[in-house]
C-alpha cells in the first residue's frame, strides 16, 4: 500500500478490537445478530451526518466528508470534471457550494472541497487497510437523490471480493448511491461506491488505498488517466461565441456576438476590446491557437475594455455549434 505523502487532518482513527462476528462464516446465534446490530447503530448517526448528496446539472450522486474543513471523497463519474461548481446537500437539508478537485478516470475516484465555513461533520478513515474478505460492512447513500424526510439510506452486507483497485460487497446499490461511502463495522471509511455489477447485489467500490496512492494529484486538481469513468474535453470543441478583428489600439475589437453565447452572457459587447487572453496580450493568432487547444467545458480567462472600464472573467466555454 502506498501511504499519503501530504499532511492530512482526519478524525481520530478508531483501532477497536476486531469484532468476533467477522470471523464467523455466518451468524450462529441471536447474540451474533445483536452484536452486528449494535455495532451498526453505534456509528449510524455520525456516519449519516457526514454523507452528502451532490447535485450537478440534472443528476445527483453521493459523497462523504472526511475532514472538519470539508474535504470530500466521491466517485469520478459523479463529479466528471475538475474545477466544477457542485451543490452539496447535508442530510439535514443545509446546502453548500463545493468545487471538484482532481479525479482518476481509470479507477473512479475523485475529491471535492466544500466552500464555506466549517467545521463540518466527518468520518474516520481506515488508513491502515485493515478490512478483510468476509468482513461485515455497511453502505450509505442518497439513493434516488436527496430526500430530507427519508434521510440517508443504509444497507448491510459483507465484503465478498477484492482486487487491486476494486473491492466488492453484497450491499445493494441503486442510482444516486454512486460516490457514497462503504464502512467497516468500526465505523471507518473503507471505500467509495463506484458501480453495480451483473446484479444490484454485486456492488463495486473504490478502496481507500487507491485514493491514498494518488492523494497529492487528486488534492491538486489533476485529471488522471484516460479511462471510462470520466472523459477529458475534446480539443477544439470549445466555443466562445465572438468574432473579432485586430484593433489599432491593441488587442482585439469585438465585431459580432453569437446570440446567447457564453461571451454575450458574461457581458461582452460589440465594440469592446479584448486585451488579454489567458494572461497574454490578445492577438488573432493567440485567440485561434488557444481555442484550438480547449474543449467544451474548459475555462478561458479574458480581460477586456468596455465603456472605458477594464473587466475580466474566467469563462466556461460552450459547445461549438
Amino acid at each position: 500500500m502506498i501511504l499519503m505523502t501530504c499532511p492530512l487532518v482526519f478524525g481520530s482513527l478508531v483501532y477497536a478490537d476486531r469484532p468476533d462476528f467477522n470471523d464467523k462464516e455466518a451468524p450462529q446465534t441471536l447474540g451474533d445478530f445483536r452484536e452486528i446490530q449494535n455495532a451498526l447503530q453505534s456509528h449510524l448517526e455520525r456516519t449519516r451526518s457526514a454523507t452528502v448528496c451532490l447535485q450537478m446539472g440534472g443528476g445527483s450522486g453521493s459523497a462523504v466528508i472526511i475532514s472538519k474543513e470539508g474535504l470530500v471523497l466521491t466517485a469520478a463519474h459523479v463529479t466528471s470534471k475538475v474545477d466544477e461548481e457542485i451543490k452539496v446537500i447535508m442530510e439535514d437539508g443545509r446546502e453548500f457550494t463545493g468545487r471538484s478537485l482532481g479525479l482518476n478516470s481509470e479507477t473512479d475516484s475523485a475529491m471535492l472541497q466544500i466552500e464555506g465555513a466549517g467545521p463540518f461533520p466527518f468520518v474516520e478513515v481506515d488508513l491502515q487497510d485493515t478490512t478483510r474478505l468476509g468482513d461485515w460492512v455497511f453502505s450509505l447513500g442518497h439513493s434516488g437523490g436527496f430526500d430530507k424526510a427519508r434521510g440517508v439510506n443504509v444497507r448491510v452486507g459483507r465484503l465478498v471480493r477484492e482486487a487491486e483497485t476494486t473491492v466488492q460487497s453484497d450491499c445493494m446499490l441503486i442510482g444516486g448511491d454512486s460516490g457514497g461511502p462503504l464502512f467497516n463495522m468500526e465505523g471507518e471509511l473503507i471505500a467509495i461506491h463506484s458501480r453495480v455489477g451483473a446484479s444490484r447485489e454485486e456492488s463495486m467500490h473504490v478502496p481507500i488505498r487507491e485514493f491514498q496512492a494518488h492523494w497529492d494529484e487528486l488534492k491538486s486538481g489533476k485529471f488522471i488517466g484516460d479511462g471510462g469513468f470520466a472523459q477529458k474535453s475534446k480539443p477544439g470543441t470549445g466555443f466562445l461565441g465572438v468574432a473579432t478583428e485586430e484593433s489599432e489600439e491593441g488587442g482585439l475589437k469585438v465585431t459580432e456576438l453569437w446570440k446567447d453565447g457564453v461571451a454575450e452572457k458574461v457581458g461582452l459587447k460589440v465594440g469592446d476590446r479584448i486585451i488579454e487572453i489567458a494572461g497574454e496580450k490578445a492577438t488573432k493568432v493567440l485567440m485561434a491557437n488557444t481555442l484550438a487547444e480547449l474543449g467544451a467545458g474548459d475555462k478561458l480567462a479574458l480581460k477586456w475594455i468596455s465603456g472605458g472600464k477594464s473587466k475580466e472573467e474566467t469563462i466556461k466555454l460552450g459547445e461549438r455549434p
